[in-house]
């Protein structure tokens, strides 16, 4: 769609980029300013925190969160049963006290997981996700200006402006292009991605429906969330709303309309949150990732909008927010401190909702609307390489959940990112202080047939329980694609989805304990005081070399040989440890092997991990609402009818 002419390329080659860049006013690369004030906000005054209930705040909404909050309890308890009491038959032993303490911070987590889900699926079930915000069938065009934002960072030009082209088009085909302005916002710090980014803007620009602008920084400072920030202070006054993408995101129109119209009815709402699908997954790896976000990933969000109602979250990307307030209120502050933990906040999007939370402005996160949609890295040492980031922001985040203010909910998601990664080295921590604990015992080589075990241990028993219920969700997806007879077809009918949620569990279950070993690693070098930085993200790629698959899974592969040496000892042992040992031996292998686009085409061939909408985001009214009137109706508007 976007063409790379040798007269473009020489328009913006060379010394020409920044004066380009630079250039304002009607009809050039900027509009005319906006200037919007957006102050820095501080965590140390609780007289900010704005007190009242919201108007769009759900009914019966500490209900929910009891329901929730209380089951993830029960469920906690009914698994630490056992161990506590076969452990306290013959007096806790230091190792076994630990081993309870580790297993209770991760049960707890993931029955958490369990419950939020289950409780999603219900939802879903019952046709109930779109009550909290009431998402109109047919809403109006929109009254007011919304911006649409992409930041660049040294990306694939082309791609890029190729899925807001597609946006674009999509908003054109509904008559709404005058209410929306593209704006590509650059902190390229190559001359070469720049130019790319203007040449595919020129090309953009010349059939686009909506106004596209292009605005390249000189200096890259607090990185997305200060690109954001200086569009908003420059050219916020002029919108009432923004809606940030990420280079490798899109929207349906159909879907950007009815957040507009969402916003527009409910003005104390400050943000609302879409539940993105994947896409144009090529490896196996993106594969993996692609079906399983598609099959449960809403029924996740759906529950986390349940319970979190007004006061949910904010992923960064594929969100509209109502920009006064965001200028008002979630302008952030610097930590103290040097870096990795000090600076600028790197996982700046929870942070930005808790502000905007505290303000008094509604936060919701919405699995009703489809049309919302990314793409995920194609390898899993991209895919690490980018949670080596995301770890840094999180983490970050330990200093902010007590900050003065905040609501509880607001320091509860804080909490739960944080726990995200440091849920993996407490999984790390526990095998060792398992194999430790068994090593302290006779060979039994009753265990190595456990399942026809009848006395098997506890803390194995309770570990069973937490694999069962980290599938739970996967499963969760299975039954309500299952239940809606148009998705099921999509997907190519129950037997395929089957034997694709099959796949998908497998080769998770393999890269589970690879990812172990690669947060463990990450957490252990930034509390050491490494900063992981900001590299560029790897969007495409068709395999990886054996050389740097071995030198990227070092560790996994030492950590897989210092277990099997404890195997030597307690042989028995090797059917538990078989599903962590064998993975981490084999780490580089499976990167290798799911890093392979040729593998991800057979199985899609196959009709393995195939999802309905895998290379774009054709939706409809009908699809999106089951309930509603047909498209064709005569009272429709002419956008939903055309």
């Amino acid at each position: 769609m976007i063409g790379y002419g040798s007269t473009a390329r020489a328009h913006i080659a060379g010394d020409r980029i920044e004066a380009i860049s630079a250039f304002t006013g009607v009809g050039g690369w900027l509009p005319e300013t906006a200037p919007l004030a957006m102050p820095r906000q501080a965590f140390a005054d609780a007289a900010l925190q704005v007190a009242g209930q919201m108007a769009s705040r759900p009914d019966g909404l500490l209900t929910r969160r009891f329901i929730v909050f209380g089951s993830t309890l029960v469920v906690a308890l009914l698994a630490l049963i056992a161990p506590v009491i076969l452990c306290a038959r013959e007096g806790f032993q230091p190792l076994e006290i630990l081993a309870l303490a580790i297993f209770a911070v991760l049960i707890t987590a993931i029955a958490c997981w369990f419950c939020s889900t289950f409780a999603g699926l219900i939802v879903m079930l019952t046709g109930r996700e779109q009550d909290d915000m009431a998402f109109a069938p047919y809403p109006p065009l929109p009254s007011r200006r919304t911006a649409l934002l992409m930041p660049l960072y040294n990306e694939d030009a082309r791609a890029a402006l190729a899925r807001l082209g597609a946006l674009d088009a999509s908003l054109a085909r509904l008559g709404a292009s005058d209410a929306f302005d593209l704006f590509v916002l650059s902190d390229s710090t190559k001359d070469e991605a720049a130019a790319a980014e203007m040449s595919a803007c020129l090309s953009l620009r010349a059939h686009a429906g909506s106004a596209v602008y292009y605005r390249r920084r000189t200096e890259n400072i607090e990185r997305k969330a200060g690109n954001i920030a200086d569009w908003t202070r420059t050219f916020g006054g002029a919108y009432e709303y923004m809606i940030v993408l990420d280079a490798d995101s899109t929207m349906a129109g159909e879907t950007v309309l009815r957040l507009v119209d969402a916003m527009e009815r409910h003005p104390g709402v400050g943000l609302i949150q879409t539940a993105p699908t994947i896409i144009k997954a090529q490896t196996l790896f993106a594969r993996v990732s692609q079906f399983g976000v598609r099959l449960y990933g809403r029924v996740a969000a759906a529950g986390l909008a349940w319970w979190a109602g007004s006061e949910a979250s904010y992923w960064g990307h594929n969100a509209i927010l109502r920009t006064r307030a965001f200028a008002d209120c979630a302008g952030l502050p610097e930590l103290e401190g040097r870096k990795p933990f000090g600076g600028h906040i790197m996982s700046h999007d929870v942070v930005e909702a808790a502000l905007l939370r505290r303000a008094g402005w509604a936060v919701h996160v919405t699995a009703a609307l489809d049309g919302s949609c990314e793409e995920t890295p194609p390898t899993l040492t991209d895919f690490i390489r980018r949670d080596h980031r995301w770890c840094q922001g999180n983490l970050q985040h330990i200093a902010l959940i007590g900050a003065k203010g905040l609501n509880p909910i607001s320091r509860l998601q804080l909490a739960m990112g944080c726990m995200a990664y440091l849920s993996s080295p407490l999984w790390f921590a526990s095998l060792i202080v398992g194999m430790a604990m068994q090593l302290q015992g006779p060979v039994d080589w009753a265990s190595f047939f456990y399942i026809l075990n009848p006395q098997l241990s506890p803390f194995m028993l309770a570990s069973l329980l937490g694999g069962v219920m980290l599938m739970g969700p996967k499963l969760m997806g299975f039954v309500l694609v299952l239940s809606r007879p148009g998705e099921r077809r999509a997907f190519g009918g129950a037997r395929q989805i089957a034997k694709g949620m099959a796949l998908e569990i497998a080769l998770s279950a393999a890269m589970a304990p690879i990812l172990m070993v690669a947060n463990t690693i990450a957490v252990a070098k930034i509390v050491s005081g490494h900063d992981a930085g900001w590299a560029t993200q790897q969007r495409s790629a068709d395999g990886l070399a054996w050389r740097d698959a071995f030198t990227a899974m070092r560790w996994q592969m030492a950590t897989g040989v210092l277990f099997t040496l404890g195997l030597f000892i307690r042989p028995d042992l090797a059917t538990w440890f078989a599903p962590i040992v064998l993975p981490l031996l084999f780490a580089a292998p499976i990167a290798v092997f799911t890093s392979r686009r040729a593998l991800g085409e057979a199985f899609a061939r196959k009709g393995w991990m195939v999802t309905p909408d895998e290379d774009g985001v054709a939706v409809s009214p009908a699809v999106l609402f089951p309930a509603a009137r047909p498209v064709a109706e005569v009272d429709a508007p002419m956008w939903a009818r055309g």
